[in-house]
């Protein structure tokens, strides 16, 4: 089974029906013990750095987040589940993230010609091979909805980057963690492989 946290972010329930798509059991839930028992984590959403933070917090979620982690379990984040993971963003200042890896979250900086927020397909940069990525092909289109983006201290975890405005590290990878800015479960048949690489980790 695999647990989808449930922490009143949004775009949670279309995460479940992609996994549900590929034949296997999903739960949306913020129940300590199912997720534990979970064999794999899936922290999804839409939402904003601060308010999502303190809704993890709110439901006593950050504790058993680390302790799948640090269990091995492979475990993904999606949008601002991918933001959460690190330090710090500038969409909520003061606020601190989970600090899985080192880096800011940044605002999309204003260019002429690009909205903000980017709302859209645009293509992935893939500096190196992946688990999460394995059969993903250079520039193959995926979805993004998003104001701010992650610059990661540590460019070796960085598995994708785009380009929209600024450089930004798209998604990355290190051990039992896996992590998008992007939505795979809108990304059609690219976004249907890359889930299914994460569910035969």
């Amino acid at each position: 089974m695999i647990a989808v946290l449930d922490y009143d972010a949004g775009n949670t329930k279309s995460v479940v029906k992609a996994i549900e798509a590929l034949g296997q059991e999903a739960v949306l839930t913020r129940d300590v013990e199912q997720i534990r028992n979970a064999e794999k984590v899936i922290l999804p959403g839409v939402g904003v750095f601060g308010d999502a933070m303190a809704n993890l917090e709110k439901y006593a979620l950050t504790d058993v987040i680390h302790e799948s982690i640090d269990s091995g379990k492979p475990f993904l984040a999606i949008c601002v589940g991918l933001q959460l993971l690190f330090d710090s963003s500038e969409e909520s200042p003061g606020a601190k993230g989970l600090s899985i890896f080192p880096g800011q979250i940044k605002r999309i900086p204003a260019t002429e010609g690009l909205k903000v927020p980017q709302i859209g397909w645009n293509s992935l940069h893939l500096p190196r091979e992946s688990r999460l990525l394995h059969g993903i092909d250079e520039g193959s289109y995926v979805y993004f909805v998003h104001s701010y983006y992650l610059a990661a201290q540590n460019e070796d975890i960085v598995i994708a980057t785009t380009e929209y405005g600024t450089h930004i590290h798209a998604a990355v990878e290190k051990d039992n963690v896996f992590a998008t800015q992007f939505h795979p479960e809108k990304s059609s048949q690219v976004g249907l492989k890359i889930l299914k690489n994460f569910l035969e980790i």
